[in-house]
Parts: C-alpha cells; sequence; structure tokens
C-alpha cells in the first residue's frame, strides 16, 4: 500500500475516479444519429503496435442530419470512407474530442437508415492519444493487447446510451487467444494467423477485444460456464476466481433474475489500463488484482454488469447512476453477503464517502458534467449507489428486492430512464415515493443531524425525550434511534422532516448513549465522513501528481480530526514520494500515534519508516521498524511479506525519470 508498487495500485484504484479532463457545464447534446450494427474486420500486428481494420456502420437518423460525427481514436486514422453505394465521403478529425465528422451532401432525413463504410489504421502504444486523457484504453503490442469499447477503436456513436449488434472478425497471431462477446468462431490464417469472429446479436455494448498468450480454463456450474484467461504467472489463481465468479452470479441471478447470458470470461488485462472493465460475457481485472485472495469485490463490480449496463443500461448521461450506482450496490450487497455486518458498513461508509465527494450538482443533472471527471464518477457511482441503499432502507427489504428484480426483469436488454424505476418502485411499495426521488436526485448535499435530548425515570422504567435538528428545511426520511442502556438496547424508527423532529422512546433499562442512524442507511453528514472525504480528494490529487493540493486536502481533513492516523499517513505518503524523508518520517510517527484506524496504517507506517531509514543508510533502525510491522501480525496488501522482504534485503528507492 506505501511500497511504489502499492502505489501504482492505489494511483489505479482511483483511475476511473480522477480521468484527468476537462470539465464542463453544458447540457448534453441531444443524439441525431444512432448506429445499429457493426461489421469490423480488425487485425492487429503486435510486434509493430499497429492496428488495421474496415467497419461497415448501419445508423438510423434520429433527427433531420448533414453531418455525421462519429468518435474515433485519435491514434486511429481513416484512409477512406464512403457510403452505402460505395462512394467515397470527405471527413475531417477533430482531435480535441477524438471525432471524425463526415459531411453528407444529400443529407439523411430523420427515420431513414443508411450504412457508412470506414477503413482506418493506426499506432496503439500508449495513452497519449486516447479519447480519455490519462487512461491507455487500446493498446496493441506483445503481452496483452486490448481495445476496449471505451477506447473508441471502432467508429462509436452514443458512448454508454447507444445500445447495437455486431460481428467483429479480428486476425491475431496464432499464438494468441482472443476474447469477445459472443461464442468465438476461429478460422485459420495465412501467415501463421487465426481470425477469431464475435457475433453478439443482442442491442448491448459488445465492442470490446482482449487477447493475449492467455491459459484458458472452463467451469461449468449450476448452469453457468465460466472461462478464466490469465497469463501463465497468474494461472494458479484461475480456480478460486471462477469460484468466485459462479458464486456472484448466482446470488445475482437470485437477485434480479437471469441476464441476457449465462457466459462469462474473466479476463487478465495490464495494470495500466484501468482495475477493471466489463462487456457482455467479459469481466477484465487489472493483473495486480489476480492473487491468490480473490478480489472478490471488483470481480461482484463487474460481474453486476452484466445486468446493470449489459442488460439494462442508462438512455442518457443523465441516467448513468442506475447502470453504475446500481452496480456499485450490488458489490455492497455481495460484501453484506460475504463478510456479514461489518463488511457491509464499511463497503456503506466507503460508499458514502465517495457520494460526498463532489455533492454540489443534482444527480438529475449529472449529463452536464464531463462523463469522466471525478464529479460524474463520483456522483453516478457512489451517490447512485447511496440512493438505492436508503431506498432499501424506506421501502423495506422484501420490498426492495421486488422493484430491483421487476426493474431488472421488465427491462431487460433496454435503455432505461430515471423516470422508468421511479414507476417500478411507486408501483410496488405503494406509497408516494415522489419526495424521495426529488430530495436524492434533484438535490444536493446531505443533512448533518444533532440530537438535543432528556432522560426521565417513569413507573416502568425510563423515558427519553429528545429532538433530531439538521439543516435541509425540506429533509425527509425515516430515522433509526438506537438506545443503549444497562440492558437491551431499545430501537426505534421515527420519521425526521424538516429541520426539527421530535420523538419520545420508553426503556426498561437506564440509557447510556442515543445513537441517531446508528447503522448508517442515510446520506449524512458527520466530522468522520468529512475526513474521509478530504483524503479521498487528497489521494485523487496525487493520482494526478499535483502534491500540492494533495497536501491541502490531507491537511484539512486534520481540521476535523487532528489525530487521524489515516490522514497523517496519507500526508507522509506524498512527503516520501517527494523524498522529503525527514517530513515524512515525522508524518509516519503522527501515524502511528494517531487513532489506529483504519489498522493497516500502524504495520505500513513501520514498513515506511524502515524504507526511510534504509534509504538514509540506518540499516540497524531499519531492521527494527521492519521487525515491529511483523508483530502487528497484519498483513493487510501483502504488508507481512514486504517486510520480510526488507528484512533480507534492504529498500533501495527507484529512480525517477531523470535518473535521479
Amino acid at each position: 500500500m506505501a511500497s511504489a508498487r502499492l502505489r501504482r495500485a492505489l494511483v489505479s484504484c482511483f483511475a476511473l475516479l480522477i480521468l484527468i479532463t476537462p470539465l464542463y457545464l453544458q447540457a448534453a447534446e441531444k443524439p441525431r444519429l444512432r448506429a445499429d450494427d457493426y461489421v469490423i474486420d480488425a487485425e492487429i500486428f503486435p510486434a509493430t503496435h499497429k492496428l488495421v481494420a474496415h467497419a461497415k456502420v448501419k445508423v438510423t437518423a434520429l433527427e433531420d442530419i448533414s453531418v455525421a460525427v462519429f468518435e474515433l481514436h485519435n491514434g486511429l486514422r481513416p484512409t477512406k470512407v464512403t457510403n452505402a453505394a460505395g462512394q467515397p465521403l470527405s471527413t475531417e478529425r477533430v482531435t480535441q474530442d477524438s471525432t471524425i465528422r463526415i459531411p453528407l451532401p444529400a443529407g439523411l432525413p430523420k427515420g431513414e437508415s443508411t450504412t457508412f463504410n470506414f477503413d482506418y489504421e493506426g499506432t496503439l502504444s500508449s495513452g497519449d492519444d486516447s479519447p480519455v486523457e490519462g487512461l491507455k484504453l487500446a493498446y496493441v503490442g506483445d503481452g496483452i493487447s486490448y481495445l476496449l469499447y471505451a477506447g473508441r477503436w471502432f467508429p462509436t456513436l452514443g458512448y454508454g446510451t447507444n445500445r447495437f449488434t455486431s460481428t467483429i472478425n479480428i486476425t491475431a497471431p496464432a499464438a494468441m487467444r482472443v476474447v469477445g462477446s459472443g461464442t468465438p468462431v476461429q478460422k485459420p490464417a495465412a501467415g501463421g494467423k487465426t481470425v477469431h469472429t464475435f457475433v453478439w446479436n443482442k442491442p448491448s455494448f459488445p465492442g470490446t477485444i482482449i487477447a493475449g498468450v492467455f491459459n484458458e480454463t472452463t467451469a461449468n456450474v449450476g448452469g453457468v460456464t465460466i472461462r478464466t484467461f490469465f497469463l501463465p504467472t497468474k494461472k494458479d489463481f484461475a480456480p478460486i476466481y471462477a469460484e468466485t465468479a459462479e458464486k456472484e452470479f448466482e446470488f445475482y441471478t437470485s437477485l434480479y433474475g437471469p441476464p441476457l447470458s449465462t457466459e462469462l470470461s474473466i479476463v487478465e488485462i495490464p495494470d495500466d489500463a484501468v482495475p477493471s472493465t466489463w462487456a457482455p460475457e467479459i469481466a477484465g481485472l487489472a493483473s495486480r488484482a489476480i492473487s491468490e485472495k480473490a478480489n472478490y469485490r471488483l470481480l461482484a463490480n463487474a460481474i453486476a454488469h452484466q445486468w446493470f449496463g449489459v442488460s439494462v443500461s442508462p438512455a442518457t448521461r443523465d441516467d448513468f447512476w442506475l447502470q453504475d450506482g446500481s452496480a456499485r450496490y450490488s458489490e455492497v450487497r455481495y460484501v453484506e453477503h460475504a463478510a456479514g455486518s461489518a463488511g457491509f458498513e464499511e463497503a456503506t461508509k466507503d460508499m458514502a464517502v465517495g457520494a460526498l465527494a463532489y455533492d454540489n450538482i443534482p444527480l438529475s443533472s449529472a449529463g452536464k458534467l464531463e462523463m469522466f471527471s471525478p464529479e460524474f464518477q463520483s456522483l453516478t457511482t457512489d451517490k447512485g449507489g447511496m440512493i438505492l441503499h436508503m431506498l432499501r432502507w424506506d421501502v423495506g427489504n422484501a420490498a426492495f428486492d421486488r422493484i430491483m428484480k421487476t426493474f431488472t426483469t421488465q427491462y431487460a436488454g433496454k435503455a432505461v430512464r430515471a423516470d422508468d424505476f421511479a414507476k417500478v418502485a411507486q408501483s410496488i411499495h405503494g406509497d408516494n415515493l415522489v419526495p424521495f426521488f426529488a430530495q436524492w436526485l434533484d438535490g444536493t448535499g446531505a443533512p448533518e443531524f444533532k440530537n438535543k435530548y432528556s432522560i426521565y425515570r417513569v413507573a416502568k422504567g425510563f423515558r427519553v425525550t429528545g429532538e433530531v435538528t439538521q439543516d435541509l428545511d425540506l429533509f425527509r426520511m425515516p430515522m433509526e434511534v438506537r438506545v443503549d442502556t444497562d440492558g437491551q438496547p431499545e430501537m426505534k424508527r421515527i420519521e425526521v422532516v424538516g429541520t426539527k423532529s421530535p420523538y419520545s422512546i420508553e426503556t426498561f433499562g437506564k440509557p447510556r448513549r442515543i445513537a441517531i442512524d446508528p447503522n448508517n442507511w442515510v446520506l449524512k453528514n458527520s466530522d468522520d465522513l468529512k475526513v474521509r472525504v478530504s483524503i479521498l480528494r487528497g489521494q485523487q490529487m496525487v493520482a494526478q501528481g499535483d502534491y500540492a493540493e494533495a497536501l491541502k486536502q490531507f491537511s484539512k481533513s486534520l481540521e476535523s480530526n487532528h489525530s487521524s492516523s489515516l490522514a497523517h499517513y496519507r500526508i507522509a505518503e506524498v512527503f516520501f514520494l517527494q523524498r522529503n524523508y525527514q517530513a515524512a518520517a515525522n508524518s509516519y510517527r503522527e501515524s502511528l500515534n494517531g487513532d489506529g484506524e483504519p489498522k493497516w496504517t500502524e504495520v505500513w507506517s513501520h514498513i515506511q519508516l524502515g524504507k526511510i531509514f534504509d534509504v538514509t543508510g540506518q540499516r540497524e533502525r531499519a531492521t527494527n521498524e521492519y521487525r515491529q510491522a511483523l508483530q502487528t501480525n497484519d498483513n493487510t496488501q501483502g504488508a507481512l511479506d514486504e517486510a520480510r522482504r526488507y528484512l533480507s534485503a534492504p529498500f533501495k528507492k527507484e529512480k525517477d525519470a531523470s535518473g535521479r
């Protein structure tokens, strides 16, 4: 977690939240053209990082248009574009937004369909020309080649909202196994190559291709076929990932009904891509996430997208929370199923932190944000997940499960809007849910609760008379109040309406402590969450390389909790990255002397102090720190293995780009 290896892992874990792209606030443009079907013939040349392709794209005009605009990776250039009759069309490349503009001399009336033919090629060797700045989403090379749908390696319309069918033919070296959406058909080709054909005839998002010298395994359990495609160094972990995937698949099927397909390929992708990716029948995981102990949360999220994304998808960018928020909450629910209440509570807190990180625009207007910005990702993923979490609390477990299953089965294979989900929820719950959705979709911010109460002795024990106050005048939610007593705690559900809400609870034992929303069912501000929000923002700044702003965010978190071990630890990390070893050592010691939350800060602070002593030539002090790390018996993120490693041989700092 603190070593260079673990730091890189941390940076990538935030990759989807911190894509370095400009933020704009204008409303998303209404789509004017829809892609219906693709026939793509592509060949990859790993030795030269080259892609050569031809794409036949059937489209339908949603409005009268005179110019067709497609997205295409800036590393790829069209060599020829023709219309359905084979007549050449002129093109204009706009690199600022990775698009190609095609003037249509005769226009295309609303409702009419036509076909465009693209010949294009280019080199995909880095993330420099990526449509999402800072992320390598399309790469051709030795080891693993990957062409993610998000990389726009083929002419794309309506990313994430335009469902389409496809036939994709990939020519690759015969030694490579190729993974795509649909059962592959393989034919030998000249020059020691193989053509892999993938047909996907259910409108969805089948545009991801991953190729590598993989070891393939197949397991058929409970009607589900699960394949793993791991590099030889990871092949021993295939059984545990297949077993974990089968359990998650079964769990989600019980909640949401069958997905569009009961086949799934778990595919290894390089660490310099994204932490995970998904497509029909595909769950891609970064190599670092594949180990002896399965990263079941990351896998659960990727598999949940077989329902939310592959099957049910957003109709507009404003509706992306229905996809990514549902996948996030599905992940949290699986944590609850697999790890119990403690794991569920921690996962819920993580989700709440993300929901509050950038809550300055209504979720119903998220489409006004740049889609790969931290703001958009936090809102749609974490606040979207929290809305489902709160709806579950509001309507009850049984009704919530019926809502989710009805929604996923009724809209299977379709694009949906928030109103569609609200109508399903309303029809099943019965009571008026308009205020709930208005509050959490159309509003911003979260309440900060305060509790004033008095305790009275009564004939049968005690009475707690109190008042919950908060700062949002229009707020309305059911809340839980727990009274801890000398005996059994007393729980009561109350309705919090407006800024002041009185309550009265009678107990047999003497009240010792009163807690509002003790199980964290409602999104709210608190000192603890403020600390974690500032730390999250700081970590995002670190991932962007903005250390000065990161230190400001970490320092801000200390204003709420000066003894936060996590805040001191993150500050120490920044100093360590800057090679300010004395300041880093001071902050690691502050972390050790702090509140000890989370627990892993202790073991990793000792390891980092050991590294500092090694770098500064104090080997005896370094080994002492590594031994103290071992004494914690905490192996979070392989901490004990790291400590043993540097007990055997001193830590040596890595050289930076300048050779220092």
